[in-house]
């Protein structure tokens, strides 16, 4: 091990701080006295080693404020998955003259390439988003600001879909302009909306509470964000059903009137937001603490020592940075973030996994007789997948895995998610199979010997036998997923809550950039064998991913009690320039 890394994993336990050494029983009282204290410890006070270890770990309730900022981002994904899950056909599709049918007419290659720029620009801005609210704006007022700059995009995609700007050639011009816009605005949106819906729970402590039945239970702020964010994903998936009916629009109406619905949607988004301000705890923002952190990090990195930047080191290794603008409690803080970061590395390939199901998957079932069914529906099965399974571990799995102390830390079950996507992929893989094997044109799908009055209907295999691919990538989701914005706000420090989100949305945009040059694979047949490579790939990288990282499982209490004497609003670790003068 190096000493870089010596020092991050080295300094953990040491993270949680003397309150911890402090506040923790001698384990000759705890053994001598556990009875004694399992009774008398007080309700709304720590527990006690024995008591964390022999009684039952329960979450709060969400406060009001977090069900709005669910509400928000249920708007904000509506529209994201209204619009964008019409892309596939709107850009590879020809303007025939029959409605819905098309616009831009790229073909497979050409729209795969331009929604998965469209996925990769999406996640590249939410790091302007993170910088404009932990340094100058705080993230409500930015989320505010992005709203605003997500409309205009919205107002650009709708006129230039419109029958008459399509005819006169503004289609592709305004398409790319639309997303341009539209991908600022959700990633300024994405990094912020994330930790806004933890940061209204306000609880940093473990806390003895009786239940109504008599049971002395404790409370575990970490369990309450992991339901916050199980929650929150289930927001993002009811809003994603958005698919239930613009596709519908699309086919019988156009393209306009979807988009048009989600712009409606959104606004709607945007009144919660600026009307419900006064109930959200609204932290301001840390000052220069970006820039700290990256000064920091080349600090680091020339010496090779995870220490060098605090001003003790300085000091104390004869150091000629005396000046800095910081104190040792923040360096704590970015070394743990930077485990989060770490962690994240592994992400980009699930994406690539994750990216099929809104691109790949659409032109795959486009290959089947829909029955009735427009291909771009399909994808609904992924939310749905998603709204049945999360009560369901909410309300059932992870109660009785707590209540036989079995502890399913996000390490696991970020592997377990890259596992579940492997299946997806295997599936995928079967059903292209299957379609090859299929006539009336095998490998050459929508041939002209499957054309009815001029519209190619597919080979003869049931569009719905696709539905499994999209429940394995839902189940994935809730695991992989849900506990990385789990894990990229409880090991972010208070004052780089939407920049360690930011990096954690950034993993996505690489997964994107990897699907990027997988496009000259995305024909047939080739394409049956990009699904195998994929799930391969993904399999592997949830078995090393748990290889490496699981040591962490047992770190995950010391590094979440970090922020247990930080106050609601915290006070900025980084020390500014007037200060320091004085």
């Amino acid at each position: 091990m190096s000493a870089a890394e010596h020092g991050i994993e080295a300094t953990l336990p040491a993270l949680a701080g003397d309150n911890a050494v402090a506040q923790a029983p001698t384990t000759e009282k705890v053994f001598g006295e556990s009875e004694k204290a399992l009774s008398v410890t007080p309700d709304g006070e720590e527990p006690n080693d024995e008591e964390n270890k022999s009684l039952r770990h329960v979450a709060e309730n969400l406060p009001l404020s977090a069900w709005l900022v669910a509400i928000v981002e249920l708007c904000e994904r509506f529209t994201y998955y209204g619009m964008s899950g019409l892309f596939q056909n709107y850009v590879q599709r020809p303007l025939d003259g029959s409605q819905g049918r098309g616009a831009l007419g790229m073909g497979h290659q050409g729209a795969t390439g331009l929604t998965t720029f469209f996925q990769f620009w999406c996640y590249v801005t939410p790091i302007i988003g993170a910088i404009v609210a932990d340094q100058y704006l705080g993230k409500y007022k930015t989320i505010v600001l992005f709203c605003g700059v997500y409309l205009v995009g919205l107002l650009i995609l709708v006129c230039t879909s419109i029958p008459g700007a399509l005819e006169n050639g503004a289609g592709l011009g305004g398409f790319i302009a639309a997303v341009l816009i539209i991908g600022l605005g959700t990633g300024g949106i994405k990094s912020n909306v994330a930790p806004l819906i933890a940061d209204q729970y306000k609880r940093k402590r473990m806390a003895i509470k009786t239940t109504p039945k008599g049971e002395r239970v404790v409370i575990d702020p970490a369990l309450t964000i992991q339901r916050i964010y199980m929650i929150f994903y289930g927001a993002i998936n009811v809003g994603s059903l958005s698919l239930l009916a613009t596709p519908y629009m699309e086919r019988d109406i156009g393209f306009w009137s979807a988009y048009l619905l989600c712009l409606c949607m959104f606004a709607v988004g945007t009144l919660i937001v600026i009307l419900g301000r006064k109930y959200y705890v609204v932290r301001p923002p840390q000052g220069s603490v970006i820039t700290d952190a990256f000064k920091a990090l080349w600090i680091m990195v020339i010496n090779r020592n995870m220490d060098a930047p605090k001003p003790t080191w300085q000091a104390e290794n004869g150091g000629t940075r005396t000046n800095l603008p910081w104190d040792d409690h923040f360096i704590d803080e970015l070394k743990r973030a930077l485990v989060a970061c770490r962690v994240f590395a592994f992400y980009p390939i699930y994406w690539v996994v994750y990216g099929q199901f809104s691109s790949n998957f659409v032109t795959q079932a486009g290959q089947m007789q829909g029955h009735g069914i427009p291909n771009d529906l399909m994808q609904n099965f992924d939310p749905i997948s998603i709204i049945v399974f999360i009560p369901i571990l909410e309300a059932v799995i992870y109660p009785v895995l707590r209540r036989m102390k079995i502890r399913f830390r996000p390490i696991s079950r970020i592997s377990l998610g890259f596992i579940v996507a492997s299946l997806a992929m295997m599936y995928a893989a079967i059903v292209q199979h299957l379609i090859y094997s299929a006539g009336p044109c095998y490998d050459s799908p929508l041939c002209e010997a499957s054309e009815i009055d001029g519209t190619a209907q597919g080979n003869r295999v049931h569009i719905a036998i696709q539905t499994p691919a999209y429940v394995f990538i839902g189940l994935s989701e809730i695991f992989a997923s849900v506990s990385g914005l789990e894990y990229a706000y409880t090991k972010a420090p208070p004052s780089m809550k939407s920049f360690v989100q930011s990096m954690y949305l950034l993993t996505n945009a690489f997964g994107s950039a990897i699907a990027e040059a997988l496009t000259p694979a995305a024909y047939d047949p080739a394409i049956m064998w990009m699904f195998v490579g994929l799930a391969v790939a993904s399999f592997l990288v949830g078995i090393i991913f748990y290889a490496i990282y699981r040591h962490l499982n047992a770190q995950e209490d010391a590094m979440n009690a970090l922020d247990a004497d930080d106050p609601d609003v915290p006070v900025p670790r980084v020390i500014s320039d007037k200060k320091e003068e004085n």
